[in-house]
């Protein structure tokens, strides 16, 4: 055979060669996977994609469980309801008690923060808008921001609760008007709990506040309304 003739077969059986070798090790590699199919069915699922971030710690069950309750009565996994909830609904729907409901936010001292008022008012003072923006602004991905208004024991307890209602609507009022952002009433969960329900106790009181000067104690740290956002995944 002449040299100009060989070196096309040996091109060609090379490349027999090679197709032969791919060939092979794709059969030896789907009965691997098969092997593996029957000894574990489970590894032929497909892995289900995960966050980039891990959850924080304070995402506990239970804590979960109170979270998704509070935000299905609240309509925030709804479409087109309503937003936000009275001490009612929270007694209702939440079904846990004052002390147990407060217990729950205790690990999110250094993610939130109390907001607040003078007596009798709902006005955000320029040291509660500021620290608003950057609570909001410190979101690091979450998805929902709670709102939850309250007001002291002094006084009528309808009062106080319209009282508390108007606390936390200044808070989304001013993150609506400073944060232009779409579907915001989506990502805002809206509480108002007078003095019916969960009073903040006054371990609160270590908590950032929009008046650290201040002294604090059992009536000043309810006429407030704690903001944070919630980093779990439901």
């Amino acid at each position: 055979m002449s040299a100009s003739r060989m070196v096309p077969a040996i091109v060609g059986v090379l490349v027999a060669a090679g197709l032969l070798t791919t060939v092979t090790l794709g059969v030896r590699s789907a009965l691997a996977s098969a092997e593996r199919r029957l000894k574990d069915p489970n590894a032929a699922k497909p892995k289900v994609a995960v966050a980039d971030h891990a959850e924080e710690k304070y995402c506990t069950p239970r804590f979960k469980q109170v979270l998704e309750r509070v935000l299905h009565s609240c309509g925030l996994l709804e479409a087109n309801s309503r937003r936000g909830c009275k001490p009612a609904d929270v007694k209702s729907f939440a079904s846990i008690n004052d002390d147990d409901f407060n217990e729950l936010f205790l690990p999110l001292k250094h993610r939130g923060a109390v907001l607040k008022f003078e007596t009798g008012k709902h006005e955000l003072d320029e040291s509660a808008k500021k620290l608003l923006a950057e609570r909001w602004d410190a979101r690091r991905g979450a998805r929902y921001f709670f709102v939850v208004g309250r007001a002291s024991s002094v006084g009528d307890t309808a009062k106080n609760r319209a009282l508390s209602h108007r606390r936390a609507n200044s808070v989304q009022f001013f993150i609506k008007e400073n944060r232009k952002e779409p579907d915001l009433e989506k990502k805002i969960g809206l509480l108002w709990l007078g003095e019916e329900f969960a009073q903040l106790p006054k371990e609160f009181c270590e908590w950032p506040n929009s008046s650290p000067s201040e002294k604090c104690n059992q009536d000043s740290i309810n006429r407030s309304a704690f903001v944070s956002w919630v980093d779990c995944r439901l």
